[in-house]
């Protein structure tokens, strides 16, 4: 995977990719829009499903930068749009039209391989159903994704409990999910998102399934791990308390991203929020 070691390297090595190359592209941000500490970035962004004879526009035009160690928090309602944008900055779904670039790399040009070595050392997932893998104990759950990416299994081991005792599971490392409440699953899901040391975490509404004082710890443990290691956060979130600790926040609808504020501009409250 040469071309995405390249890209990381800097201006020398983009300009050594060949033209020809599919994912060329891949290497240079449009002039004038490239900056150094930007991870995610979309252009034009379209995707359409057919339904029959019917074509729906699920997202229509989205440009969005997203700088390196920005917490941003997506809102809008069921068919707005943020669950498929998550897909196709996630590189689990190709858009219609337009790029989408993670890391100076146009996820639209690359293969089936290709993809699947970004989504495993560029991105980790949580999800609001844990999704960890029931059979496996918590260590086994987060060395996971590191055996996948090459990791020697010494090594994975070593981190694995590392960043386990980091999210305050040091006494679960051998625990199965059956024996987790759902915080501490939750935690594993963040302890396994964190594990390759990704350029991007998506979180598809965290705290959905916990209760209050569970979310608040699961909040406040997401905006630590994004602070230390400095990793680029996206969440799907009608949490309030997980937009209070946002840089930016963007609300969508019909497709489109209808307001993107600072969350120093935006007046929240548990009950409701209101721009100041």
């Amino acid at each position: 995977m040469d071309r995405f070691e390249n890209a990381a390297d800097g201006g020398d090595a983009r300009r050594e990719m060949s033209p020809s190359d599919p994912a060329a592209s891949a290497a240079v941000f449009l002039e004038g829009d490239a900056r150094a500490d930007t991870t995610v970035m979309t252009r034009e962004v379209v995707m359409e499903y057919r339904m029959g004879m019917a074509v729906i526009r699920a997202l229509d035009g989205i440009d969005l930068t997203i700088p390196t160690g920005e917490y941003l928090s997506i809102m809008g309602p069921s068919g707005s749009g943020k669950t498929t944008l998550f897909n196709v900055i996630g590189g689990l779904a190709k858009p219609t039209a337009g790029s989408v670039f993670i890391d100076e790399i146009d996820v639209a040009q690359l293969d089936a391989g290709e993809l699947a070595w970004l989504r495993c050392r560029k991105i980790g997932y949580i999800f609001q159903s844990y999704n960890i893998v029931k059979v496996m104990t918590a260590l086994e759950n987060v060395t996971l994704p590191m055996l996948f990416a090459g990791v020697p299994p010494d090594e994975a081991r070593d981190r694995g409990a590392d960043i386990l005792r980091r999210v305050g599971l040091a006494d679960r490392l051998l625990h199965t999910p059956r024996e987790l409440s759902g915080g501490q699953q939750q935690r594993v899901a963040i302890a396994r998102a964190f594990a390759n040391r990704p350029a991007i975490i998506l979180a598809d509404e965290p705290t959905a399934n916990l209760d209050l004082r569970t979310g608040e710890e699961i909040i406040h443990l997401m905006k630590e791990m994004n602070r230390e290691q400095g990793v680029t956060v996206i969440c799907s979130t009608h949490d309030h308390k997980m937009l209070d600790i946002s840089d930016r926040i963007v609300w969508m609808k019909d497709g489109r991203i209808d307001k993107l504020a600072r969350r120093e501009d935006v007046a929240i409250e548990v009950s409701h929020m209101a721009e100041k």
